[in-house]
């Protein structure tokens, strides 16, 4: 039963709302930040959480076949391999920081950061 278990939809069909957060996680292990609106980002932190938690207690291959089934590209990849390697806690790798209005519709933007501690 699915009762009360629910997931941003952000106003498109499911195939574009995968790419797009697949695309968000790829830029968040690449650049390490990554500034979007409030929804996108929380959707982008439950999906992040939810794959470094996967990762983190596999082996080195497995890992990787893990997150090439996710991660776009190569370079995002192995920085997300080696955040999960050099990380020690159980939850808690993102942060999200409001960072004010986006000038065209007055939207709630939000920072997307890993810690890095």
């Amino acid at each position: 039963m699915r009762h009360r278990n629910t997931k941003a939809t952000l106003n498109r069909p499911v195939d574009q709302r995968k790419a797009l957060i697949r695309s968000l996680i790829t830029a968040l292990f690449l650049s390490g930040k990554v500034k979007t609106t409030d929804a996108k980002a929380r959707a982008l932190v439950s999906e992040v959480e939810k794959l470094i938690t996967r990762v983190r207690g596999k082996e080195s291959m497995n890992a990787i076949r893990d997150l090439k089934k996710i991660i776009y590209t190569e370079a995002s990849s192995k920085k997300a391999l080696e955040y999960t390697q050099k990380t020690n806690k159980n939850s808690g790798f993102t942060r999200i920081t409001k960072v004010g209005h986006r000038a065209g519709d007055n939207a709630l933007m939000m920072q997307v950061e890993l810690i890095s501690e």
